[in-house]
């Protein structure tokens, strides 16, 4: 499997900070809610690995969730202003990627991304579940957003709020990118 070098590198940080902190892999993965198993495939840095699991190590541990993603720490107080285009670019699986918003920002409550998902009606939905809510505004396109086993169909200008504890995951619909505000709180 070819390794993509930005997950290897966040695989590396989140090894790193389970080590500074003295933290087993049983613990982590209790931490993420997933089973040891899939937690140590994580690490290896072959495999996507999801914001929730980043967002959950970061809550508990105290270390801020941009830092894991780029290994840059924030630095701004008083605001963080993110140019059109220009928020730090994490590329998840083939078919997402997020922008984060505030990266920059030290402390935030909030977690805010533009999240771009490609069109791919034959691939299955990837679910994710992490702890907090999550607030969902479309900016362009659809898509089919599945809460708890619930569809919803979100069009631009629509708008979702949900419990992230709760798996779920997105499609972009009518052949076309979906665009949308993720605000991870």
């Amino acid at each position: 499997m070819e390794i993509n070098e930005e997950i290897k590198a966040v695989a590396d940080r989140l090894i790193g900070l389970r080590e500074i902190m003295d933290v087993s892999v049983e613990e982590a993965a209790g931490v993420c809610g997933i089973s040891i198993d899939q937690y140590k495939k994580l690490e290896t840095g072959t495999v996507d690995i999801p914001v929730g699991v980043l967002q959950s190590m970061s809550k508990k541990y105290g270390i801020d969730l941009g830092t894991l993603i780029s290994g840059k720490e924030p630095h701004m107080h008083s605001y963080c202003l993110t140019k059109k285009d220009k928020g730090l670019s994490v590329t998840r699986r083939s078919d997402y990627k997020y922008q984060a918003l505030a990266s920059g920002f030290q402390n935030r409550k909030a977690d805010p991304f533009i999240v771009t998902i490609t069109p791919d009606d034959k691939k299955e939905i990837h679910f994710n579940s992490h702890p907090g809510h999550e607030f969902n505004y479309m900016i362009e396109g659809s898509m089919k957003l599945v809460v708890d086993g619930k569809e919803l169909i979100v069009e631009e200008g629509d708008s979702v709020y949900f419990d992230g504890t709760k798996p779920h995951g997105m499609q972009a619909l009518n052949n076309k990118n979906a665009k949308f505000l993720a605000i991870i709180m």
